[in-house]
């Protein structure tokens, strides 16, 4: 099963599971005709589930935070860093630049 986004002209939107690629390309919403919403679902659904996240695995020893907090905002990256020296990033694409600023991969994941 996938979830597909819809959007009615007025804004509202809303989801429906069915199976992948069976689609319709409009439903009705509360007795609204609304249309599949492919930006929304290019963006992933939900977009900010989960996050933000505290990473234990690209953090550093807690004596080392502030040169880890200064070496990513010096990057363009402003990050905050919890005191045992654990990034917290805020969204994906955040995580994604910070990892990049530090030249690190995370080869099990999307960055």
């Amino acid at each position: 099963m996938a979830t597909y986004c819809y959007i009615t002209d007025s804004g509202d939107q809303g989801t429906v599971e069915c199976a992948l690629g069976c689609a319709p390309r409009r439903i009705k919403i509360d007795g609204v005709l609304a249309r599949r919403d492919y930006a929304a679902e290019a963006k992933g659904f939900p977009p900010t589930k989960g996050w933000p996240i505290e990473c234990i695995g690209s953090g550093v020893n807690a004596e080392d935070a502030g040169e880890l907090r200064k070496h990513l905002a010096d990057r363009g990256v402003p990050t905050e860093i919890t005191p045992d020296g654990n990034p917290i990033y805020r969204d994906p694409a955040h995580r994604r630049k910070a990892l990049k600023a530090r030249g690190l991969i995370d080869k099990a994941s999307f960055v």
